[in-house]
């Protein structure tokens, strides 16, 4: 699976581990591949626990390191979840930021509907939502 290869030979420890299901979103990453069609570069996000590598031949995979970080510049989506008081342990949040990564590469402009649908494969057990909904809605565009 990418989880553990990921984090244990990459060392790219910002996904987490959370329940090796698919069920909680902690271990959310990017997928963009090109549709052998149109060439059109497609980007959804996906939950890393249940991507067998070999499934991802051609893909390129975005992680939560690949967008920004506190030693060069957060990423739009890191500093209004941030400013919102989005959150507090922290465990979700890389998912939580990929998935909404993932819709606004998709969508610059997403409605309340998309960011709901966005974010309903990531569980945030300290927050109630409130705060990262805030946060996420700042790119609609009418908030």
């Amino acid at each position: 699976m990418l989880l553990p290869y990921l984090r244990r030979r990459l060392n790219l420890t910002g996904i987490k581990y959370g329940c090796g299901e698919g069920g909680c979103g902690s271990c959310t990453v990017m997928v963009s591949h090109t549709h052998p069609v149109s060439k059109k570069i497609l980007h959804y996000s996906a939950n890393a626990c249940l991507l067998p590598i070999c499934s991802l031949y051609g893909a390129a995979i975005t992680t939560v390191e690949g967008i920004g970080s506190t030693d060069s510049r957060l990423h739009p989506v890191q500093e209004r979840i941030a400013k919102a008081h989005g959150s507090q342990c922290g465990f979700c949040s890389p998912g939580m930021v990929m998935s909404m990564y993932s819709l606004l590469r998709n969508h610059p402009e997403p409605t309340m509907e998309q960011i709901y649908e966005a974010l309903g494969g990531n569980l945030c057990r300290c927050t109630g939502y409130r705060a990262i909904l805030d946060g996420c809605k700042t790119f609609c565009k009418v908030n």
